[in-house]
């Protein structure tokens, strides 16, 4: 089995956790990324062997560049694979509450980290034999209600992006043209893939024990998103590229 480098962004959480430790049992190398050094370290425990916690403020362009060297300077070569778990949630009660600070958190969080990893980790993508870049949105970027319209607005921005990774990806492989000229590349068989896993919400056994009450229906478990991780790089990147992945229940 050929070992595989993957980063997990977003990985003091608990989809974080369970995607940093899906993918070392399943014999790749993982390194999870969080901005509170305390917490991604005690994440990369929890996560087990295998995992290596890396610092970063993912919303600043050049903290992501410095991320990327030294990650160089590990001497494991380039990335395969990115899972970005970086998002956040805001509500409102309706259109004219939806405030100033809730969009920039959400643009922040949600589409700005996302636009920052996919730039400065494109290339490797791009060159791995399996690269596969993934995001988590939810089923309300395509049904918007009045109440999380922000929120539906900055998923949807940054689904829009990696669709156009994706595109990025297909342009470059299997003999496609280029995004500008058109002008048709090598014949190269389709090897890198950037996708979208749609859930409603996720859940995790901490939330089910802080919450006895509650069914939490619809709703998809940290350890089957991590699941569904670990599979893109057991399937065909042509299968898999500028694919919406319905993971809600």
């Amino acid at each position: 089995m050929t070992v595989l480098t993957v980063l997990v962004t977003g990985g003091s959480s608990a989809s974080g956790v369970a995607a940093a430790r899906a993918l070392a049992a399943a014999g790749h190398r993982v390194l999870t990324v969080g901005s509170d050094e305390d917490r991604i370290q005690a994440a990369a425990l929890e996560a087990g062997d295998g995992v290596t916690p890396l610092v970063c403020d993912l919303a600043s362009l050049e903290s992501v560049r410095q991320l990327a060297s030294a990650i160089e300077g590990l001497g494991i070569g380039g990335v395969d694979g990115v899972i970005h778990l970086v998002g956040g949630w805001r509500g409102a009660k309706g259109i004219e509450d939806q405030s100033d600070e809730d969009w920039e958190a959400l643009e922040r969080g949600a589409i700005t980290t996302l636009r920052n990893v996919s730039r400065v980790f494109y290339s490797q993508l791009e060159a791995s034999a399996r690269g596969r870049f993934a995001m988590v949105s939810s089923t309300s970027a395509s049904a918007p209600t009045a109440a999380v319209a922000s929120y539906a607005a900055a998923k949807a921005a940054a689904e829009a992006w990696t669709m156009a990774v994706a595109d990025g990806f297909r342009r470059t492989q299997s003999g496609n043209g280029d995004a500008i000229t058109e002008q048709p590349h090598p014949t190269t068989e389709q090897h890198s893939a950037a996708v979208i896993f749609v859930v409603k919400a996720l859940v995790d056994d901490a939330m089910r024990r802080e919450h006895p009450e509650r069914r939490f229906p619809g709703y998809t478990d940290v350890e089957d998103l991590a699941a569904a991780a670990v599979g893109l790089f057991e399937q065909p990147a042509a299968t898999l590229n500028g694919q919406r992945i319905l993971l809600a229940k």
